[in-house]
């Protein structure tokens, strides 16, 4: 019978799949920015410093369809705050030391976050994060550049669905949180607000408005009472009988 592999070994492997299968997703960036209207350059030195995908996708989509820049920088630092919670969440992992903090908040991304806490131990869970996040870093940096480069090449790279892969990204990412009345509400708010202002705002501000508005649904937790109620049915019935 062949060994198991060891926590850090297996780190490793998971680590450099991500890496590996994420960073072929930059080539999408790299075209579409270019197609948006950013040169070359341009679309190298967001990947170089936003290094978050989901804000790049969404900046350069404001700005392809005509949107104001304040509102292209809005929607990406919208969707870049998640990333302080996952800082927080993966300061224990990085461990101490000011510059070790500060390289790792560049590298605290969706990806990174999720293997490191699907370790079992602490070593283990530092090579994920490390790993996950350098290794997805150099190859989407260089998938940029390529898709970049190719744009023209291409052509429209709408006619191969690439417009599409942010949006099958995340809703790949939001699928299975949708396991709960309070989540399926702020999602359903938030998604109806943004398609009825899309015909009515420029670019950029359906976004703004409809995480306004599944700030407030999620605040209220209108939901919340019943999902913990169902959870829990006999002990909210003897809450209720006292």
């Amino acid at each position: 019978m062949a060994a198991q592999p060891t926590p850090v070994r297996r780190a490793w492997r998971e680590a450099a799949g991500v890496a590996i299968a994420t960073s072929a997703y930059g080539i999408s960036f790299g075209a579409l920015a270019v197609a948006s209207g950013l040169d070359v350059w341009q679309a190298c030195v967001l990947s170089l410093l936003m290094f978050t995908g989901g804000s790049q996708f969404a900046f350069v989509g404001v700005i392809g369809g005509g949107g104001l820049a304040a509102a292209a920088i809005a929607s990406a630092g919208l969707l870049g705050v998640r990333n302080v919670a996952y800082g927080m969440r993966m300061s224990p992992v990085v461990g101490e030391g000011i510059w070790r903090r500060a390289a790792a908040s560049h590298f605290t991304i969706d990806e990174s976050t999720a293997v490191a806490l699907a370790q079992t131990d602490a070593a283990a869970r530092r090579v994920g994060f490390w790993v996950t996040g350098i290794g997805i870093y150099l190859g989407w940096n260089a998938a940029t550049l390529a898709g970049a480069l190719l744009g023209d090449v291409l052509g429209d790279v709408r006619a191969y669905g690439l417009d599409a892969a942010a949006a099958a990204a995340f809703l790949a990412l939001l699928w299975p949180r949708l396991r709960r009345r309070q989540a399926v509400a702020v999602g359903a708010a938030a998604a109806i607000v943004a398609a009825v202002l899309t015909p009515a705002l420029m670019p950029g501000f359906p976004v703004l408005v409809a995480a306004l508005v599944a700030v407030v649904v999620g605040w209220t937790n209108w939901w919340g009472g019943r999902d913990a109620a169902s959870a829990h049915p006999q002990h909210a019935g003897s809450e209720a009988r006292s």
